[in-house]
């Protein structure tokens, strides 16, 4: 059970929850939707325990999964293997190791109270499910679209996405009273998505999910938290059925912020045309302004429209005919090469799709380009005059402790009007400029990300997921602005509407490096890959 009473959350010196209350009980599926800012990781991060509220109170009954939309890994964590984390999920790795130690004490001293502790510590580890934790283990990694054999490799030679979906894993195996889930279906091909929705469908716990995934919305939830302006109004019903009900309700709303704003208007008006008259006409008058402040305090306000931006990429700075060479390039981790005898180049305005199953070596083949890590051998160069800028699908670009003018001042030496504007046509406008980055939403991040793209003025763009966390409206204009772009690209995503808009010129299977021209068919493969 999960239940938020009177729940208000502050981030960055500003509300963005103001007086919350509801509760989740067993069964209860439910999404929390509004816009980019709006404020749902913030509440997904206290509700967690990972923030403290501002006021009011969360109460937590059972255990809680938590999917953070950035999930951080701590250092024992990521030089454990795959598989051991998501067992650690749920104890069972310290289980194993406290029977193994009762194990060698038998053997050391074969008392009967060893003998007892032992047998009372095997039992528990049964009944727990520790000896069947490993096939359990793979079966839900295997639903989320991790292999086996990456289940072996320590995290810390995972891709960002992967980690993720091992994080997914080791909560769902986890068994929790409460699922809180950001974003779940990040990095997610179709099959996984389909599974996930099969595993929540099949829930009997309680689970609150923010997700930009329509489909999962409209699949699994029961019911919808609609946070906008800091207020949460609640809505029976699928996704879909919320949205027909708040379009009425915003139409409703609309009339009466219409009809209210009319009425105070007409007597404010009046009011003043009776002042410095009779006295009986200044009485009327202060009882009319009396009415108009009471009718202020009870106004509503006409609930604001989605945002539409417009975002526009500046013309690339003039190069060479080739911008990219890429010779005989292998990548490992300690194992086998993720890929090998890697070989392309590529052109002035030429758009490559990277595609490839998860674990191919998409994001490292992007890091390596971009200069962050190194090729085990083989040659990267550039052409004469490129400018190479990097999207990172985990953020790594984005510092906690400096602001959003900070990171656009680290990418263009314009002036902080120029890029206060700039971040403005990415929806990051007032004071958001001054917000610790680290404190963003995940979509706020994934703009400012893009921001900074446009400031550094490149010819060539690096592209890792970019439209992960994105709502719609932002989405769509992002993406018909990359189209527009005549730069160069090479982009990996799973985002079909997204390929589909960008059409690409070539494609690049991974992990073989084998080329071949784009056609509108592929697009059947881009969520699977």
């Amino acid at each position: 059970m999960l239940q938020a009473r009177n729940l208000s959350v502050e981030v960055g010196g500003r509300l963005v929850v103001v007086d919350a209350s509801f509760t989740l009980h067993p069964g209860d599926k439910v999404g929390l939707v509004g816009r980019n800012g709006a404020g749902k990781t913030s509440m997904l991060k206290v509700i967690g325990g990972e923030s403290v509220e501002a006021e009011g109170h969360v109460a937590r009954k059972g255990a809680l999964g938590y999917l953070r939309q950035d999930p951080r890994l701590h250092a024992q964590s990521v030089e454990n293997t795959a598989l051991g984390h998501v067992i650690a999920g749920r104890g069972l790795d310290e289980a194993a190791q406290r029977i193994e130690k009762l194990r060698l004490r038998i053997e050391e001293n074969a008392s009967r109270k060893n003998v007892e502790r032992f047998a009372r510590a095997e039992e528990r580890y049964r009944a727990d499910g520790g000896y069947s934790a490993e096939a359990e283990a793979y079966r839900i990694a295997h639903g989320l679209g991790l292999p086996d054999d990456r289940l072996e490799l320590p995290v810390a030679a995972l891709s960002g996405g992967e980690r993720r979906r091992v994080e997914l894993a080791r909560i769902l195996f986890a068994g929790s009273d409460v699922l809180v889930l950001d974003e779940p279906t990040n990095h997610l091909d179709t099959d996984a998505k389909a599974w996930l929705m099969k595993f929540l469908g099949a829930y009997k716990g309680a689970l609150l999910v923010v997700s930009h995934d329509l489909v999962l919305l409209d699949r699994a939830i029961t019911r919808v938290l609609h946070l906008d302006e800091g207020t949460i109004v609640e809505y029976r019903g699928t996704y879909s059925e919320y949205k027909e009900a708040r379009k009425k309700d915003e139409a409703r709303l609309t009339k009466i912020a219409v009809r209210q704003a009319s009425e105070i208007k007409r007597l404010s008006t009046l009011a003043d045309s009776m002042r410095g008259q009779t006295e009986r006409r200044a009485r009327t008058a202060k009882m009319l302004d009396s009415r108009v402040g009471r009718m202020r305090d009870e106004q509503i306000s006409a609930p604001r429209a989605e945002r539409s931006i417009t975002v526009r990429f500046p013309e690339p700075p003039h190069c060479g005919k080739v911008v990219l060479t890429i010779e005989d390039l292998v990548k490992g981790y300690g194992g086998p090469p993720v890929f090998e005898n890697l070989d392309f180049d590529l052109g002035r305005g030429e758009r490559l799709f990277v595609m490839g199953l998860n674990g191919a070596g998409k994001t490292s083949l992007l890091r390596i380009l971009a200069g962050v890590t190194e090729a085990d051998s083989g040659e990267v160069r550039t052409g004469v005059g490129v400018s190479l800028g990097y999207y990172a699908q985990e953020h790594e670009g984005i510092t906690p402790g400096h602001d959003l003018l900070w990171h656009m001042r680290n990418m263009s030496g314009a002036p902080d009007q120029q890029l206060r504007s700039l971040a403005g046509m990415f929806g990051l406008s007032g004071e958001i400029a001054f917000q610790d980055a680290g404190t963003l939403s995940g979509g706020e991040k994934t703009k400012l990300a893009l921001a900074q793209l446009v400031a550094g003025k490149h010819n060539l763009l690096l592209l890792d997921e970019p439209t992960n966390n994105l709502d719609p409206p932002s989405l769509t204009a992002i993406a018909d602005a990359l189209s527009r772009w005549p730069g160069a690209m090479i982009v990996v995503s799973h985002d079909v509407d997204f390929v589909r808009t960008l059409t690409p010129d070539r494609v690049l299977y991974m992990p073989e490096g084998n080329l071949d021209y784009w056609n509108d068919d592929l697009l059947d493969l881009v969520s699977m890959a």
